[in-house]
């Protein structure tokens, strides 16, 4: 029961920083949205602050779960990182299919900060289980030892810009689509690691 309370205020602050900004949200609007007590509220946080905090390291972690049980799997290595890079791209085209016209105008205006940290850390929690599934690769003997080096930050460099063509709708410009893109750097990607 208190684990679903306290999930309910935090999907509620969720919604809430995301409509009202973080600094015009109160503690107040919290306890009256989720028809809970601010004592309720005082009995799982401290403060907005400690709120804000759990609400960034719930959503970064439910971006990564996905990511995770990829990692956690017995694939070949091979086979590990072309469903992690799938798992990847499915997760941006998933976010932006899912954002609403609110969502959109809430992170240009209000709620831009909040979901920076939400990416920054998504990406730091990221670039430790890239690294721990590619280093499984190299081990393996399958992945050149080099490249794997390498490909860390490229991987990173590659997803942001991906992030952008898809929060943009711009990859029709460029003269691709979001399929074919997924299908170049899927193949780019695994014929750079793998031993030859």
């Amino acid at each position: 029961m208190a684990s679903k309370t306290r999930e309910r205020l935090l999907d509620v602050a969720r919604q809430l920083f995301a409509s009202n900004g973080v600094e015009r949200t109160t503690m107040n609007d919290i306890a009256t949205a989720s028809d809970k007590g601010r004592r309720t509220i005082y009995t799982y946080f401290k403060n907005k602050r400690e709120i804000y905090e759990a609400v960034i390291e719930r959503e970064s972690e439910m971006i990564i779960m996905r990511l995770r049980k990829v990692v956690a799997s017995n694939l070949e290595p091979e086979e590990k990182l072309r469903k992690y890079l799938e798992a990847r791209f499915d997760i941006v085209e998933e976010t932006i299919r899912e954002s609403t016209t609110t969502q959109i105008i809430s992170y240009i205006t209000l709620d831009y900060k909040r979901l920076e940290r939400i990416r920054l850390l998504s990406v730091q929690k990221e670039r430790g289980l890239f690294k721990e599934m590619i280093d499984q690769g190299v081990a393996a003997g399958v992945y050149d030892p080099h490249q794997a080096e390498l490909l860390p930050a490229i991987h990173q460099m590659i997803f942001q810009g991906v992030d952008y063509c898809h929060l943009r709708n711009s990859f029709e410009p460029l003269g691709l689509t979001s399929k074919n893109i997924r299908e170049q750097v899927i193949e780019f990607v695994i014929n750079k690691l793998i031993v030859k």
